[in-house]
């Protein structure tokens, strides 16, 4: 009999075969349970049994022991590139730190700062994270700001390729946008807009939604850039779109400060007031982060469907915090869950969101750690209109995570799902299942060299890193855009040395 180790990775193993463990999460009619020493049998793409201990016969069956096997997770804002995001925690404000294109990049004429292999390198690279995370399903998100101006359809073939090869399950929709926030010489930041070239993008999204339409692994989204950087025509055009592909849009709205000026400047209204009042929020629709979002702006997202796609772990980097996943629950709004930054870590991003609701209620109570593990799961799951991922229950699809209960950095476990979130890190995924195929294990992922791979993601983002200036205002060095933490030791030999 193969064990567990001996599996290959990227495989699918042959007949019925089990994962047994000392907890198990199972999804059943009357609602998720913790089963002590339980059993998960798979056949194919399809889970077959979730409980105590299945009777029937199995080509195979695995002891994980200390461990627990959940239902693997839904990233909804799922980090797709080399984080760049990280630059800009100690480093402000973003106009000055390559965040925020200078007038005179744009008359420059911005351009790809990727070939299209560092392109689709990121994108196999960062889908490897998410599986070493236990995440099985994932709306991949990427920065715009180092690209000429939006995504394109070559770069995501070579992303469902990926996520093909390393045993993925994505959505997945290059990004296009009417236009972008622009700083001028006197330090105004402006929007400049070029409408036909966002619709000409739209249109080259529809026609991917539609090539991959079907596939088992990979779906179609829309995914327009954040909304400050669309016009009515296009954001228009991108629902209807939606309606007839039958596939979600996500829309970064209400995230921050800058967007709340800008659309407040351009339309006189908040961005969900905008979309309301142009009758195109809907239940397709995931909007990540609400972090400004008004209770007014809350109502109407409540009264439409709309999903918000809380990354609290991005936020609170940058001082924002949503207020707060328990008032947006109360009032009816779905919840799902998205890592949007580096670590793509939602086992991480999970206590950090139960943190942050706390805090913003000033209560213990606030929050629990089922329902955040529930919005990463079921809520995901339901935003895409899929009852069959983000669970774990016979005839769900067999996606899967599998986490070390025994690690020696874990706390002691209480209960498994509480030790998980407060007391340990994705670090402790021990394996990752997805479709019925053992995408990760043991830190190696089918598909890719993670260790020529990591040195291969240091050596790409340091050749973007040294383009920085061209795109800051000012253009100063590197140097002075990211400084070092502390000032760098004086290593110029002395004379005594030299002598």
């Amino acid at each position: 009999m193969t064990a567990f180790a001996d599996i290959p990775l990227g495989s699918r193993p042959r007949g019925r075969w089990a994962l047994t463990a000392q907890w198990v999460i199972a999804d059943t009619p009357a609602g998720r349970r913790l089963v002590r020493n339980g059993e998960v049998v798979v056949d194919g793409d399809t889970v077959l049994y979730v409980g105590p201990g299945f009777e029937g016969e199995v080509a195979a069956r695995h002891d994980l022991g200390a461990a627990l096997i959940a239902p693997g997770f839904v990233d909804l804002d799922a980090l797709s590139d080399l984080d760049t995001t990280l630059l800009a925690h100690d480093n402000w404000p973003a106009a000055r730190k390559g965040r925020v294109w200078p007038r005179s990049y744009v008359e420059r004429g911005p351009y790809e700062m990727y070939s299209p292999e560092e392109l689709a390198f990121q994108k196999r690279f960062a889908f490897a994270q998410l599986l070493l995370n236990g995440i099985t399903s994932a709306a991949p998100i990427a920065s715009l700001f180092y690209r000429e101006w939006g995504e394109t359809v070559a770069e995501f073939d070579a992303a469902a390729d990926a996520a093909q090869d390393l045993g993925l399950r994505v959505w997945l929709g290059p990004a296009y946008r009417s236009g972008g926030m622009v700083v001028e010489p006197d330090g105004r930041m402006v929007a400049d807009f070029d409408e036909a070239r966002g619709l000409r993008g739209l249109a080259q999204a529809i026609a991917f939604a539609r090539k991959w339409q079907g596939n088992s692994l990979i779906s179609p989204m829309l995914a327009p850039d954040r909304v400050e950087t669309c016009t009515e025509a296009l954001l228009a055009r991108t629902m209807a779109a939606a309606g007839d592909l039958g596939c979600p849009v996500r829309l970064h709205m209400a995230q921050g400060m800058m967007e709340l000026d800008t659309v407040r400047a351009l339309h006189g209204k908040t961005a969900p007031e905008w979309l309301d009042d142009l009758g195109l929020l809907n239940d397709r629709l995931l909007a990540p982060h609400a972090t400004v979002a008004t209770a007014e702006d809350l109502r109407r997202y409540a009264d439409n469907g709309v999903t918000v796609v809380h990354c609290p772990l991005v936020s609170i980097r940058h001082g924002g915090a949503l207020r707060s996943f328990r008032k947006l629950r109360d009032r009816g709004i779905r919840v799902a869950m998205g890592t949007d930054t580096a670590p793509p870590d939602m086992v991480l991003n999970l206590a950090v969101g139960i943190m942050m609701c706390r805090m913003a209620e000033g209560d213990i109570a606030a929050c629990t750690s089922s329902e955040y593990f529930d919005a990463a799961t079921i809520s995901g799951a339901a935003a895409l209109g899929r009852s069959d991922i983000g669970v774990l229950r016979a005839g769900g699809k067999a996606d899967i995570a599998v986490f070390d209960l025994a690690d020696a950095a874990m706390a002691p476990t209480i209960d498994p799902v509480q030790t998980l979130i407060l007391g340990a890190s994705g670090r402790v995924t021990r394996a990752t299942i997805v479709d019925g195929r053992l995408s990760m294990r043991d830190g190696e992922v089918a598909g890719i060299d993670m260790s020529a791979a990591r040195a291969r993601a240091q050596v790409q983002f340091d050749g973007l890193l040294a383009k920085y200036p061209e795109r800051t205002a000012g253009h100063p060095d590197v140097a002075d855009i990211f400084p070092p933490t502390y000032p760098l030791f004086d290593v110029t030999p002395t004379r005594r040395s030299r002598e």
